[in-house]
């Protein structure tokens, strides 16, 4: 269709930091305050880079934007900011955990306004780039970009799918200014239609993307494996529960009757997905992508700075286990407040209970294992000592052992896996910064008594460099890591799993992700429950289920996708109703502090809450819009 735009308002060529394809300021400080023409963007690169620019804007930020103002990285149950936060807090999601959720509810992640904004500037892109030879803006270079945006129009169309549900959708429809607004009143359309339709495009986008860049300018650019990895996951949530046949949307239908939700199960589609996310991780591998490791002098894997350091490359490409990337984040303001007001952080973005009993011993097993080792109350009479070269752990006279836990810590938190000391502060764990032992006890050094304080009596640890101080300004870049290799295995095992696949390919991923994190491995095979080489798991696909789930519980907590899992596997209403649980922040002796108690407001998660709610305002404005399962309701 002929664009009759006449011109497009400056106001689009703001920085945009996702991506480092051009600074603005120059042109920002040089250029007036008229209006540009679009032949005048469109006839220069430095404009068409910006345009760019533009439409990965709202690629989510998973640092501090999924934690305050999409609020999806508090919507699960192991994160846990200061409820107290709320005042300040507004549009994300810490006010909604009791229950407080409408469809007049403002959200700051207004997925359903944003990304047809990215949507419409990707298509203007796709339709008016154009080489600028004399610029070094080849006519090969603007098709790549082109293909960069049909990438970005498929995962704003995922990002508004897996938030709302069916949705308005017509791929390719760029509306022109002079639009008949009748022509803009659909209705949604069924949800496995749109699936459909986006992963054929990813799939498509993906043979002809490369699978990286040389130029470290081009980091966070859509590739290849960016393409496969998001419909991998697409596919994965298509399959589960909540879309696959679930009998609570067999009702769920549009004004002419359709029916937005599939109704009967389809085998089919772990089928599918079990595919895709083998095909993404073949691709992978032949790019040269694995998973991260830090081996120690004598060539093992350490646990600990594996898993810590995953998160915290100095450069980019330090890193092969990244799949998909954010180069911008915003990680100073998450680091803050994961860190004690004793050196000017904010001190209240916790971890649950709940969380913190979800970790494995250091042998690999869970806490309700009779075998596990597990002691819940007293307090250890020794030091345990392992050997890692983590800075997290306190010095011995050995530089590559560190005191993992000291004499007089509360056995809860002795001998537990690596992974658990580098994603959860407690009392009386290492300060390595400080050289002391941290003290959560009620107005002590690490708990000011107030709203900055660690509400559960943890602080997250978990993606927070460990030379970090915020009254040193020592923070240090890192990506935001929206998609990696590890979750690349565990969603190929669940994948698997359900098509009633080998064990023993199971296995293999999710034992690879063990093997990094330094705890036994799985077997079939019938094995001692004394064995100190590998654990039995009956093969049943229930079994395998639920191995897989506790693994992806722990590996990727805090990185925005525990909410997805609670929601797709229909878990949410059993798991984040009712109270979240930590140690005693208020009391001010160790006896007192050590005893399980509810924190805050006990949490509400009603039918309706599995989709995001199409505001009020928008369902005015449309007749031709169905609102989100169970909100119209008494369920709401």
């Amino acid at each position: 269709m002929q664009l009759k735009m006449k011109t497009y308002k400056k106001i689009f060529l703001a920085c945009v930091a996702v991506l480092s394809l051009s600074s603005c300021s120059d042109f920002l400080d040089k250029e007036s305050d008229t209006e540009l023409t679009i032949d005048e963007v469109f006839s220069q690169r430095i404009l068409q880079e910006r345009w760019l620019a533009q439409c990965y804007s709202h690629v989510e930020e998973n640092y501090w934007w999924t934690l305050r103002d999409s609020g999806t990285n508090v919507m699960g149950d192991d994160l846990a900011p200061s409820e107290r936060w709320e005042q300040w807090w507004g549009g994300g999601m810490l006010g909604c955990l009791s229950g407080n959720w409408n469809s007049n509810t403002g959200w700051n992640g207004d997925y359903w306004a944003a990304c047809p904004r990215r949507i419409r500037e990707c298509l203007i892109f796709q339709q008016r780039a154009t080489a600028v030879p004399e610029e070094g803006l080849s006519k090969s270079e603007v098709e790549l970009m082109k293909l960069e945006t049909r990438f970005l129009v498929a995962y704003y169309y995922q990002r508004m799918l897996l938030s709302y549900g069916p949705i308005p959708f017509r791929p390719g429809y760029l509306a022109p200014t002079e639009f008949n607004l009748d022509d803009l009143m659909t209705g949604p359309e069924p949800f496995d239609d749109i699936v459909d339709w986006i992963e054929n495009e990813y799939l498509e986008v993906s043979k002809l993307l490369p699978a990286s860049y040389t130029s470290p300018n081009k980091y966070g650019r859509a590739t290849s494996l960016m393409c496969l990895a998001a419909r991998a996951r697409l596919l994965l949530f298509a399959a589960s529960p909540l879309c696959n046949g679930n009998p609570d949307y067999a009702n769920h239908v549009d004004n002419e009757g359709r029916n937005l939700f599939s109704t009967s199960y389809d085998a089919n589609k772990w089928k599918k997905a079990a595919d895709a996310c083998k095909l993404l991780i073949d691709k992978a591998h032949e790019a040269g992508c694995e998973l991260f490791v830090v081996r120690d002098k004598d060539g093992n894997i350490d646990p600990f700075l594996s898993y810590q350091n995953l998160f915290l490359p100095s450069v980019a490409t330090d890193c092969k286990e990244i799949l998909f990337a954010r180069q911008s984040t915003n990680f100073n303001e998450f680091e803050k407040h994961s860190t004690t007001t004793d050196t000017g952080g904010n001190g209240g973005l916790g971890v649950t209970q709940e969380f913190v009993d979800a970790f494995f011993m250091k042998n690999g097993r869970s806490i309700d294992d009779p075998y596990s080792g597990y002691v819940e109350n007293g307090f250890s009479t020794e030091d345990e000592i392992r050997t890692t070269d983590w800075t997290g752990g306190e010095p011995t006279n050995d530089p590559h052992q560190k005191k993992i836990t000291h004499a007089g810590t509360y056995n809860m938190y002795v001998g537990r896996e690596p992974r658990f000391y580098v994603s959860v502060i407690f009392h009386n764990a290492y300060y390595a910064q400080e050289g002391r032992y941290y003290d959560m006890l009620y107005k002590h050094a690490d708990n000011n008594g107030t709203h900055d304080a660690p509400q559960n009596g943890y602080l997250n640890r978990k993606r927070v460099h460990p030379d970090y101080r915020p009254n040193k300004n020592t923070g240090k870049w890192r990506p935001g890591i929206l998609y990696r290799l590890g979750e690349a295995y565990l969603n190929y095992a669940e994948a698997l799993n359900e098509t009633g696949g080998p064990a023993s390919e199971i296995l293999f991923y999710v034992n690879k992700i063990r093997e990094r994190a330094g705890i036994l491995p799985y077997t079939t095979d019938a094995v001692s429950a004394t064995d100190n080489t590998q654990i039995h798991v009956d093969n049943t696909k229930d079994a395998l289920r639920e191995i897989i789930r506790k693994e992806r519980r722990i590996e990727l907590s805090g990185e925005d996708i525990r909410y997805d899992d609670l929601r797709r596997w229909k878990e949410a209403e059993k798991v984040l109703n009712g109270h979240m649980h930590g140690m005693n922040f208020m009391a001010e002796n160790e006896t007192d502090f050590f005893q399980r108690v509810t924190v805050g407001k006990p949490r509400v998660y009603k039918k309706s809450f599995y989709w995001w709610p199409v505001h009020q305002s928008e369902m005015d404005k449309n007749p031709n819009l169905v609102q989100g399962p169970y909100w119209d309701t008494a369920e709401e």
